[in-house]
């Protein structure tokens, strides 16, 4: 087996924890019934880009805010160089504005053809765009940056040997519990706040007919996935809430289970959502996947500890815990490179140049952390 390690903090917590251990391969998220680890899933589990689960050998709990600003090069926390052999190495790496703009034009106008022919009700167009890896800032130090800037969200660092290094700071739960209660939300629409508006929670925004259908998709989908697992479950919502300098609308769900045997059943029916991938959701995968330019390799997979035994690493609590969080807002750090993701569903109603905007909203929280 090979060794890998994870950081994670959870919204609001002042405190992150490391997991460290023996990473598994699994090729289905069914085969995620009865483990336990870090779990970094893809958006399509390939034998290149398995599911993964890091073994908890070693977990500690440690409080970020006394190590903002730190340049630790302890393990598990890599150092960065940007600098390669020539300049001209770098630079044939990043992909040029003009560049990004003609492929996303490209995409856009094979998938919202798929739209108005009513092929689907939704996709999810996504890209990847490049920055220079900062000099001598370690993936650690990118990590209690993000802490720092986002409390909101959970922030994960991961790194195997299988999927290499990323860095994730996202808003959307795929699953959240422990025992019997447990959590889920449907997170879609997108609005960037501006001016007056970045001083409070999203109040004013008032929400386009595109985003309030889009949201209801994905709601109304998570609703008839639970369906199948339980009868006993509420939804609440939507409601504005904010991530970063973005608001989505969200809604949330809360059920009971009569065990935790089948979380793995349960995460196949869920993921993918269609917050990052369509409906109907089958046919939007298999588009994505054959016509999408840039493959998403972990981006939109989910991220997370699952069924992670708290008493590992603290005395009060001996209750098994799950924080799986939909892998939005993400990075993967790579050879001088950082390469950042975003994506943003489309509807037969959708704009190009509104949609090209709102990825580039949602890159910049990425691109806060390492400016």
């Amino acid at each position: 087996m090979t060794a890998g390690y994870a950081y994670y903090r959870l919204p609001h917590d002042s405190r992150y924890t490391t997991v460290q251990g023996n990473v598994q391969e699994f090729n289905s998220c069914t085969r995620l019934n009865g483990q336990s680890g870090f779990v970094v899933a893809p958006f399509q589990v390939s034998d290149r880009q398995p599911i993964l689960v890091i073994r908890p050998d070693r977990v500690e709990v440690r409080g970020a805010r006394s190590e903002e600003g730190g340049t630790s090069n302890e393990e598990g926390g890599m150092r960065l160089d940007a600098s390669l052999d020539a300049a001209s190495e770098l630079s044939s790496l990043l992909v040029t504005r003009s560049s990004l703009l003609d492929t996303y034009h490209i995409d856009f106008s094979n998938f919202h053809a798929q739209l108005r022919a009513g092929t689907f009700r939704k996709i999810v167009l996504a890209r990847c765009a490049d920055e220079p890896a900062v000099e001598g800032v370690s993936d650690k130090e990118l990590f209690l940056r993000a802490c720092q800037l986002y409390p909101r969200m959970f922030i994960a660092l991961v790194h195997t040997p299988q999927s290499g290094t990323w860095l994730t700071a996202t808003p959307e739960i795929l699953l959240d519990g422990d025992g019997s209660h447990w959590r889920t939300i449907a997170l879609a629409g997108t609005v960037a706040l501006e001016g007056e508006q970045l001083d409070g929670e999203g109040e004013t925004v008032t929400w386009s007919t595109k985003n309030i259908e889009e949201q209801r998709l994905v709601a109304t989908y998570i609703a008839e996935c639970l369906e199948r697992f339980t009868t006993d479950f509420q939804e609440e919502g939507p409601r504005t809430v904010r991530a970063a300098n973005l608001v989505h609308l969200r809604s949330d769900f809360t059920f009971t289970l009569p065990s935790d045997d089948r979380l793995g059943d349960l995460l196949h029916a869920l993921h993918p959502t269609p917050a990052v991938c369509g409906l109907p959701k089958r046919e939007a995968f298999d588009f994505i996947v054959r016509n999408e330019h840039t493959p998403r390799r972990y981006y939109s997979g989910f991220i997370g500890p699952l069924n992670l035994d708290s008493s590992l690493f603290t005395l009060h609590s001996s209750l098994k815990s799950t924080h799986l969080y939909v892998s939005l807002r993400c990075m993967n750090i790579e050879n001088g490179v950082y390469h950042l993701y975003a994506g943003g569903g489309l509807l037969k109603d959708s704009q190009e140049e509104q949609e090209w905007q709102e990825t580039e909203n949602k890159l910049d929280t990425m691109r806060q952390v390492i400016r």
